[in-house]
């Protein structure tokens, strides 16, 4: 689970990394829109500033404002990948769930309730995920209607790439701390496994007998179906009442509800099961 929000801060560096090497093209040089008229050494003078390049025509380098909207967006997709993440941990770590608990440093107690514990730090990371999107869209609509060449519009780029940078400057640290200081509670997430999550292993079953996956995806609705009417989960079905539902069921089925069987037959690389993650973990450790 971890890792499925790993991959996607790897995806955000490497959008960062794309923003440097956009703003590294020199403007300097280009004057208002024409170039200037004094032989300076454009070359030389990138290279003593530290830009990879000179930018290549003057009207387009004194308009060009891709790299901060690159930025803005790169800006935006951390704010959108580290929400989903917040809002994960917060539902993960409310009383209905109690998968995981915040340390105390990054929640506050409610004003009204003595028992409740508010994950502020994640609600408000998950909430500066609409100011970073807002930055970006205001700065796209600033954009859409210059012509070529300087115009005043453009000093507006300057408040939102500034904030950003300020915004991400305090949630990837508070989030760095909150990921550090997280607790697991294993046993809370063991409670809450049940058969009717293995349904599609069951699918599964009957497609290893030859059953087309359509048919047995039905045939396991007529199960869930049968098991919900009874008010009982799938294992307290009999292997008669299986049995009357699809002939291609055996004496082996009830082996179906086993979650670390189940987990352990998922080893395609990016899968869940205990090799595949082992394999990604250390693609990740390879990756940072």
């Amino acid at each position: 689970w971890i890792l499925s929000h790993f991959w996607p801060l790897t995806r955000d560096g490497a959008r960062l990394a794309h923003v440097r090497e956009m703003a590294a093209e020199l403007p300097l040089g280009s004057a208002a829109l024409a170039g200037t008229a004094y032989p300076v050494d454009r070359q030389f003078l990138a290279q003593e500033l530290g830009f990879a390049r000179v930018s290549a025509n003057s009207l387009d380098a004194v308009a060009n404002r891709d790299f901060a909207a690159d930025f803005l967006y790169a800006a935006a997709m951390i704010g959108l990948h580290l929400s989903r993440l917040s809002e994960q941990l917060i539902l993960f770590s409310s009383s209905e769930f109690g998968f995981v608990r915040l340390d105390d440093a990054y929640s506050t107690g409610s004003s009204l309730m003595p028992q409740k514990k508010n994950p502020d730090t994640l609600e408000l990371t998950r909430g500066k995920a609409g100011r970073l999107l807002g930055n970006l869209t205001g700065l796209l609509a600033t954009l859409k209607g210059l012509p070529s060449s300087y115009d005043k519009d453009l000093q507006e780029d300057k408040e939102p790439v500034f904030d950003a940078f300020d915004t991400l400057s305090v949630v990837l640290p508070v989030m760095t701390d909150v990921i550090n200081t997280l607790i697991l509670r294993p046993e809370r997430m063991a409670a809450q496994l049940e058969p009717n999550l293995l349904a599609t292993d069951l699918a599964d079953y009957l497609v290893k007998r030859g059953v087309p996956f359509r048919e047995a995806h039905h045939l396991v609705g007529q199960v869930v179906q049968a098991a919900e009417t009874r008010g009982v989960p799938l294992t307290a079905l009999t292997l008669a009442e299986l049995q009357a539902i699809s002939a291609h069921f055996g004496a082996d089925v009830l082996a179906v509800f086993d979650v670390a069987a189940s987990l352990a037959s998922r080893n395609v690389a990016g899968g869940t099961g205990p090799d595949a993650v082992q394999a990604q973990l250390s693609m990740a450790k390879a990756a940072v």
